[in-house]
């Protein structure tokens, strides 16, 4: 009886993740892609939003221009993309390697930067893949 009540349950009920890395809300203007939430994207990473910033247009290889409110991109990029460059920054510099949980922290100490766990107290070095 137990499983046929889970089935019914609808599937958001039963993520165990409570942490979501919001979708890139933007448009295209012209030759331009324009991302509107890239400042609400780095405060969710709890990340400085230029190195975030850099990491993406190193590796979408696109010159920005970042302003208050957007980023605006020198060329047509997908969303599909760009949402999965972000996955990947999140899961290297932002998800801890011990017990796979996004409430970290960079501290840098000299030369090392370091990611610091706030749930299991980890703490790993990072190599700047930038």
């Amino acid at each position: 009886m137990l499983d046929n009540g889970r089935e019914k349950l609808p599937e958001d009920i039963l993520k165990t993740e409570r942490f979501e890395i919001p979708k890139v809300l933007g448009h295209l203007q012209g030759n331009k892609t324009v991302i509107s939430n890239f400042h609400q994207i780095a405060a969710t990473l709890r990340r400085p939003v230029n190195h975030l910033l850099k990491y993406i247009l190193k590796e979408l290889a696109t010159p920005a221009n970042l302003t208050d409110k957007a980023l605006i991109m020198g060329r047509k990029v997908p969303a599909s993309m760009i949402n999965d460059k972000i996955r990947q920054y999140a899961d290297y510099f932002v998800a801890c390697k011990e017990c796979k949980k996004f409430d970290t922290k960079m501290e840098k100490e000299g030369d090392i930067t370091f990611i610091k766990c706030s749930v299991c107290g980890a703490k790993h070095t990072i190599n700047s893949r930038m």
